[in-house]
């Protein structure tokens, strides 16, 4: 029986206000595509995707020595760990903000997902954030995503949040990282990802989580040869190109 494919499993929610790009930002990491229709999330959808963390995929390079030159290659034999994402894309609009809410819990990871073209989006995010804390574990890992780079980028400009206004408020607020990305190029996309499970990774290592609760938000994998072990189409590792990922 060959084992899973996966070390861990991780929970993370996309929250954020209606039309943000939440949906989108889900499907283009799981399935690498942009649609630029996407009806209205009720409630929940879900997709997951298989990602490398830790060293040696993580592992920084090598520093040059003294003369300028990097060091030999050294033989890393750290096997490689890979953890599961699984994606919680919540409803935004204030309509279904009490059953989204419910689904905060669990989670050991949070993108925190505003339109960079909207600035009411932005004005709303400490509120979301506020929600998250109090239903969420404390140890919860959550960053800002401004979504929407690509209508930033054109001649027209249309963006209304400033890269640092996201940055203050990012540090004011104890969050991990500011990303700003683009689900319609897929620029960042993964890396706004990949943060979020790499410090959940650091957590696991530092034993934060209990991985046969499943309150904990992160599970380690099932019985070799179990349900786990079977790899779809959406949930190829990061760096694999072709079909739907």
């Amino acid at each position: 029986m060959s084992s899973p494919p996966w070390d861990y499993i991780a929970k993370l929610v996309c929250i954020g206000d209606s039309g943000c790009g939440k949906s989108s930002l889900t499907i283009r990491l799981c399935e690498g595509r942009f649609s630029p229709q996407h009806d209205v999330t009720i409630g929940v959808e879900f997709g997951s995707r298989i990602v490398p963390v830790g060293p040696p995929y993580s592992k920084s390079p090598t520093p040059p020595t003294e003369g300028g030159l990097p060091e030999p290659p050294r033989v890393d034999k750290t096997p490689q760990k890979h953890m599961k994402l699984s994606l919680w894309d919540t409803a935004g609009q204030e309509t279904y903000k009490s059953v989204t809410r419910s689904y905060f819990r669990g989670a050991s990871g949070a993108l925190l997902v505003f339109d960079i073209t909207r600035k009411a989006t932005f004005d709303h995010v400490t509120d979301w954030l506020n929600d998250l804390r109090a239903i969420a574990d404390p140890d919860i890992v959550v960053i800002l995503v401004g979504n929407k780079l690509d209508q930033a980028q054109t001649s027209e400009n249309k963006r209304e949040v400033t890269q640092q206004e996201a940055e203050e408020w990012t540090r004011r607020n104890g969050v991990l990282q500011y990303v700003e990305t683009s689900a319609k190029s897929g620029e960042n996309v993964e890396e706004a990802f990949m943060r979020v499970a790499e410090r959940i990774f650091e957590n696991i290592n530092a034993g934060k989580y209990d991985l046969n609760d499943r309150r904990s938000g992160v599970k380690g994998p099932g019985p070799r040869g179990g349900n786990g072990a079977r790899l779809s189409v959406s949930e190829k590792p990061v760096g694999q190109t072709g079909g739907c990922c």
